[in-house]
């Protein structure tokens, strides 16, 4: 379905600055769907992919919503569930991002962005109508990752492993910004890039 808006597809391996990002479309009046926050909300307690979960992983489920660490173990390195998983997440996501488009045609936006981690993975970019991605030397990206809770070097090379390699996004992305030269560049950029969607251009 084509809609009456730009949909700017935002993109970023983790820990390149995605999220702060996506915050600043938002606080610039764009309407931003949050992939991750979508499965968040499925996840809760009467989330839709709850019950789902429940009947692939037994035991995932603590006080009526998805313990996420719990059904990280079980599907950390192992290929096959992690199918399993995004065949019931997934298309929930889905449905989640139909109804925020829905939503945006009409109030009347003219831009919105969806932020979606797999962008290029999952084919997401083909319903976009540019893309931005958000990238940072590799050293930095380590750094900002390794500083979370729970994080570890294995897990770190585990998510590297699932997504398409930095350097192939951005020969992919219309616009990328390089978010190691600081929160004001890149606030700029952003700014810069919603200019450019008003003035009718969607790629640099």
């Amino acid at each position: 379905m084509k809609y009456p808006f730009t949909i700017i597809g935002l993109t970023g391996s983790i820990g390149m600055g995605k999220s702060e990002t996506a915050k600043m479309f938002a606080r610039l009046g764009v309407p931003v769907h949050d992939a991750d926050a979508s499965v968040h909300k499925l996840f809760s307690k009467g989330g839709k992919a709850v019950a789902p979960v429940e009947a692939a992983f037994p035991g995932v489920v603590e006080k009526g919503a998805v313990n996420r660490q719990r059904l990280g173990k079980m599907v950390f390195g192992n290929v096959e569930a992690l199918k399993k998983l995004e065949a019931i997440v997934h298309p929930l996501v889905g449905e989640e991002k139909q109804k925020f488009l829905k939503q945006a045609a009409l109030a009347g936006q003219k831009m919105v962005v969806l932020d979606i981690p797999l962008l290029f993975e999952t084919g997401g970019d083909l319903n976009c109508d540019m893309t931005v991605v958000v990238s940072a030397p590799k050293f930095l990206q380590t750094q900002r990752v390794m500083a979370r809770p729970d994080m570890t070097a294995e897990k770190l090379a585990s998510i590297r492993g699932a997504q398409m390699d930095d350097q192939d996004k951005r020969r992919r992305a219309d616009i990328v910004i390089k978010t190691s030269l600081g929160k004001a560049f890149t606030l700029k950029k952003v700014q810069k890039v919603i200019k450019m969607v008003r003035k009718g251009k969607i790629s640099a």
